[in-house]
């Protein structure tokens, strides 16, 4: 298991456990209201789902802090976003509703009217700061997501470019058939990264090069006449690797080389 995978995992773990918070707090706060609904609307055992989850102020702190530290690293411009739904705001001169804090709601903070005792700012009110936080940790998969796909497409395209330096240097050299081949694997790879990009499932397990231009062509990643250079170049490619009575012409070698640059620098 690389570092990625394994991040993915404890961004995962900590999610759940957010998820197990919010139900926490949701249950600490309005337990008769969830055990009716439980009870009476999901026909669910109320006591045994309370029993599976964390105590809120016991178990927040330590996924705050774990939190803080992905977010941080991850999504820097909403950590400042994230602290603020726990701390007090310095210089907080009155306590409302628009202002209270996770940090209130672990010191049991309430503020009543003076008059009718009514609450003003209480337990409810640190609901949802904490699916808030939830959120925000949710944003993080996303963007990491986005990164490890980012640094794939930087590390394939740079892979291909020396691929297909070394199919140049093989036809210089006068080793055409060398180098149609790995212009085959060149576009073999990278039409199979644009189905995966894509989300298309190819109805064979091991689809030909012709399969996969089919198959992106059928979706509109790219416009016919797209699919049909490419097709041209898979006649190429056959000549090159297939064909045992003729050998391709200089002209031909360059046609491939320069159509197999175009697909990759240009379709993605």
């Amino acid at each position: 298991m690389n570092h990625t995978e394994q991040l993915a995992i404890e961004i995962k773990r900590l999610r759940t456990q957010g998820v197990n918070l919010v139900n926490a707090i949701q249950v600490e706060v309005y337990p008769e209201e969830l055990e009716s609904h439980f009870t009476n609307n999901l026909k669910k055992d109320f006591e045994a789902f309370k029993k599976s989850l964390p105590v809120f102020k016991s178990a927040y702190q330590a996924w705050y802090s774990e939190s803080q530290i992905v977010i941080k690293r991850f999504l820097p411009l909403r950590f400042n976003d994230f602290i603020s739904l726990y701390e007090i705001p310095k210089g907080r001169k009155e306590l409302k509703k628009e202002n209270y804090t996770l940090e209130d709601y672990l010191r049991n903070t309430v503020v009543t009217s003076g008059f009718d005792k009514k609450i003003i700012a209480g337990p409810a009110d640190a609901i949802p700061l904490v699916q808030q936080q939830l959120n925000i940790l949710d944003s993080v998969t996303v963007r990491l997501e986005s990164t490890i796909a980012e640094i794939s497409e930087i590390l394939q395209a740079d892979l291909l470019d020396k691929m297909l330096a070394s199919a140049q240097n093989l036809a210089k050299n006068g080793l055409a058939r060398s180098a149609g081949g790995i212009c085959s694997a060149i576009l073999q790879q990278h039409l199979e990264t644009l189905r995966v990009k894509y989300d298309l499932k190819s109805p064979k397990k091991n689809p030909t090069l012709k399969d996969q231009n089919d198959l992106l062509n059928k979706a509109e990643i790219y416009d016919f006449g797209t699919a049909r250079n490419i097709d041209y170049l898979i006649d190429l490619r056959d000549l090159c690797v297939k064909n045992n009575k003729q050998a391709p012409s200089a002209k031909e070698i360059d046609e491939l080389l320069s159509g197999t640059e175009k697909v990759i620098k240009t379709i993605y």
